[in-house]
């Protein structure tokens, strides 16, 4: 699925890191929550700090 900013330029997710949150988080490389994680990183790219409110920790991760 194609990704557009606001001005119609086409953004390529691969090309965002995925910050370490996400690592940890049990929504990570679920397919029926990638768009909204894909999304939420896109809107985060340019920011010092990344906040997701969706984010659920797996429970094997030890705060790691």
């Amino acid at each position: 699925m194609p990704y557009f900013d606001d001005d119609g330029n086409e953004l390529d997710p691969n090309l965002i890191p995925v910050p370490g949150l996400c690592l940890i988080c049990k929504k990570n490389n679920d397919p029926g929550e990638e768009i909204l994680c894909t999304l939420t990183r896109l809107d985060q790219k340019e920011g010092e700090e990344f906040i997701c409110h969706a984010f659920e920790e797996e429970e094997n991760t030890n705060g790691f």
